[in-house]
């Protein structure tokens, strides 16, 4: 009961707090005008990240009256804060790559310093371990690497929200599979928190979660995944197959950038959802595609645990196909877009 009432108060107090941010007169009502990388073509405001972090907040207090709040869970509390906190400067009055990188590592840091580390990585019926130093190197990076594709993949309507509720939620019910109901519990008040916000950010969008919500969002998920292997609920490949919609465009794109030799600091609209909506899908059109992507990994993640070995195996090479495929498509449908134009 617990668990439902904080889901429910996560809700509300987003709700409440994406009303106040929308309006003109609120101390919060930064708008983001368009520029290079954007989608949009008319100013929004950008912080309703503030909102989705106040409802998990005001849902965190609460459930942590049951005594389930797990010491690494107050780390990555703090952890969220510190990153919150400068995001919300960048989005309020910009700050410079270095400045945001350092904050970044601070806050990876907070997350290894509790406990929150890789020991190794494994994939069906295969298992590396590592030297404690190195776990800790790659615990910071693989964070650091969840935020930046976080935020580099909030550039449309409903997409990050969209990922956010699923991917969160998707979690949530692996937790209860697992039965680490603390997990369930935080996992199911960030997804319903994302969950208010998104009736505001689905397109056309009323309001933008900004670096904010993104880089927040983004350490979430990969303090959850860590949580995840390190508790032995599911291990890390299954966590990265629930969130892999963001991380293989995020990571294609920047490594086809890498190989052109292109400045990947700077931003642009080569991302394949950004793609599709270039080529006339439209947002609307190309996140409900996105959704229907986001369910079904969600839904072989859940499914995963009951399946020996070699079909888990199946299962990853069935998705690596899909993506091959995807990647394929988008790329056939820009050559007959350019050649009807031409």
């Amino acid at each position: 009961m617990m668990m439902l009432i904080s889901a429910v108060l996560a809700f509300i107090a987003t709700h409440m707090m994406v009303q106040y941010i929308y309006m003109p007169g609120s101390w919060l009502h930064l708008l983001d005008h368009p520029n290079e990388r954007s989608l949009h073509v008319h100013a929004v405001p950008r912080t309703g990240g503030i909102a989705i972090l106040t409802g998990i907040a005001v849902a965190a207090m609460f459930y942590s009256m049951s005594g389930q709040i797990s010491a690494p869970a107050i780390w990555v509390t703090i952890a969220v804060l510190l990153l919150a906190y400068i995001s919300f400067l960048d989005d309020r009055q910009g700050l410079s790559v270095p400045a945001r990188l350092v904050g970044q590592i601070a806050s990876a840091s907070l997350v290894v310093s509790g406990g929150m580390t890789l020991t190794g990585v494994g994939l069906p019926g295969i298992q590396w371990i590592w030297p404690q130093a190195l776990g800790i190197a790659i615990s910071v990076i693989y964070l650091i690497w969840m935020v930046n594709l976080y935020n580099f993949m909030d550039g449309m309507d409903g997409f990050a929200g969209g990922m956010a509720v699923l991917g969160f939620g998707s979690f949530a019910l692996l937790g209860y599979q697992s039965g680490d109901m603390a997990f369930m519990a935080i996992n199911l008040i960030i997804a319903s928190s994302a969950a208010a916000f998104l009736l505001a950010n689905f397109p056309p969008a009323k309001l933008f979660m900004g670096d904010a919500g993104s880089a927040t969002l983004g350490l979430l998920a990969g303090s959850m995944s860590i949580w995840a292997e390190r508790h032995h609920l599911f291990p890390l490949w299954v966590s990265i197959l629930v969130f892999s919609p963001f991380i293989v465009d995020s990571s294609v794109t920047l490594l086809r950038r890498l190989l052109k030799r292109e400045r990947i600091w700077q931003a642009h609209k080569t991302h394949y959802y950004q793609r599709l909506v270039q080529l006339g899908w439209g947002h609307r059109r190309t996140v409900m595609s996105e959704y229907v992507l986001m369910a079904a990994c969600g839904l072989s993640a859940l499914v995963v645990r009951n399946l020996e070995v070699p079909m888990q195996w199946i299962l990853i090479l069935g998705w690596i196909s899909t993506y091959a495929a995807l990647s394929i498509s988008v790329y056939r449908l820009e050559q007959k877009v350019i050649k009807s134009r031409s």
